[in-house]
């Protein structure tokens, strides 16, 4: 085996791994990569049931509902559109009517009712998280004097 070709073999495997890892750590990526949408986003572009998630927006007065088996159903809104969500578990303290919240899961199979994993509520009075701020200012119903501005 001449020289030259050595160093090709050396240069192709090497190649090779460096593919490989790649392709292993964008494999890696695309499981842990969560999209945020606004109920807007979901009612004009349409999930399928195999994405996972995040949705924001406001719990919409009114709509939650306190079923058995700490099975709980609840509307989120951005004032525009809003998304019927059902949660099986215990909801966090902070969670409220009218105050901003974060929803992680799936389009269930009836294709209209977000099925959520995990609810977030915010942490204090003062605080919107970023995507729900950003989705309400996107709809244009963001209303400064309801919260602080978002951060930028």
């Amino acid at each position: 085996m001449t020289r030259k070709r050595r160093r090709l073999q050396i240069a192709i495997l090497g190649m090779l791994s460096l593919g490989t890892a790649t392709a292993l750590v964008l494999t890696a990526f695309q499981d842990n990569l969560v999209f945020f949408y606004s109920p807007t986003d979901i009612t004009e572009k349409g999930l399928s049931p195999d994405q996972y998630v995040r949705i924001g927006g406001l719990v919409e007065e009114g709509s939650v509902q306190q079923l058995a088996d700490n099975h709980v159903s609840f509307r989120v809104t951005d004032l525009a559109n809003a998304i019927p969500v059902t949660y099986d578990g215990i909801l966090p303290d902070l969670f409220r009517e009218g105050q901003g919240v974060v929803a992680q899961g799936s389009i269930g199979d009836d294709g209209t009712t977000f099925v959520a994993r995990e609810v977030l509520a915010r942490h204090d009075e003062n605080y919107m998280p970023t995507e729900v701020a950003e989705a309400l200012q996107a709809s244009g119903q963001w209303r400064p004097e309801s919260g602080e501005a978002p951060p930028r």
